[in-house]
């Protein structure tokens, strides 16, 4: 899960004034301008500054604060192509990239009045990184509404690829750039559910999340993990407070990965192989999110 990594991106909604009702004089006729069209094409975006970026209930950034953005031009037809980004940690994860750049592209289409569909495809990419970091993931999710309530349940398969293989036996070999496995190809299945319900009155809204990873056990040549023990549950409670165009989160983020798996992950996430601290236990993560 991104909290995407805690935080998940406010996106700006623009509503068409109602044109004002005319009402024409005996025997001539009505000379109210006609309501302009919505645009064909809109753009869309964020900024955010979160106190841990968490991907899937993992840090990404050493436990430590992450800048991100994003920006979606959407048409229509319902096809939309975006891009996000987020500060990491730096020194070994993802071949020593210092960020992370999701290339995004999709399509949704409305099921019923209250329900969309949406697949997609992210390509995740590394600037700076060593070679066999970047992997794409395509992912679908069905989301609903009823009253102030909103579900979403969604899946993401990572196919078979070298970026996330699991290459080595250990975090330590991480560390040392050691290969066990050259060459290996994993896959990875990501399945989630989230919920949202507005407080009515208020600015707030409850959200809950839970997702489960299988495939991937371990690292990928430089470090790329999608599910890096194989198999964990990870889950978030928290709420949004809104303010025109500003959102303020806050969210407990947690997994079920043990403090010995979480060892592994050590000395390839963490900047200088401090080997302290658990990058996926529990925590409280804020964020404040700028929409445009």
């Amino acid at each position: 899960m991104r909290i995407y990594g805690p935080v998940l991106a406010a996106a700006l909604l623009v509503h068409p004034l109602a044109a004002q009702a005319q009402t024409a004089s005996a025997g001539q006729p009505d000379t109210a301008a006609p309501e302009a069209p919505p645009p064909a094409i809109t753009v869309s975006g964020s900024a955010a500054i979160v106190s841990d970026y968490r991907f899937r209930g993992v840090s990404q950034s050493d436990r430590q604060m992450a800048v991100q953005g994003g920006i979606t031009v959407s048409h229509d037809s319902g096809l939309y192509v975006g891009t996000w980004g987020s500060n990491l940690a730096g020194w070994g994860t993802f071949g020593g990239a210092n960020m992370e750049l999701d290339l995004i592209g999709g399509y949704k289409a409305k099921l019923a009045d209250n329900a969309t569909l949406d697949v997609g495809l992210t390509w995740y990419v590394y600037p700076g990184g060593a070679d066999k970091t970047d992997f794409a993931e395509p992912y679908a999710k069905l989301t609903g509404t009823a009253g102030p309530a909103t579900l979403t349940a969604g899946v993401a398969y990572a196919p078979k690829q070298q970026a996330i293989g699991k290459w080595y036996n250990t975090g330590a070999d991480a560390a040392a750039g050691v290969y066990n496995r050259p060459g290996a190809k994993d896959d990875n299945l990501y399945l989630w559910g989230d919920g949202a319900a507005a407080v009515p009155g208020t600015p707030i809204t409850a959200k809950a999340h839970v997702g489960h990873s299988w495939g991937q056990d371990g690292l990928g040549p430089n470090a790329t993990a999608v599910s890096p023990t194989g198999a964990y549950w990870d889950w978030s409670l928290g709420a949004d407070a809104t303010y025109r165009n500003l959102t303020f989160n806050v969210s407990y983020v947690d997994t079920d990965i043990s403090n010995r798996d979480a060892a592994y992950l050590r000395p390839s996430f963490s900047k200088g192989q401090d080997g302290t601290g658990n990058i996926a236990n529990g925590t409280i993560v804020v964020s404040l999110t700028a929409a445009f």
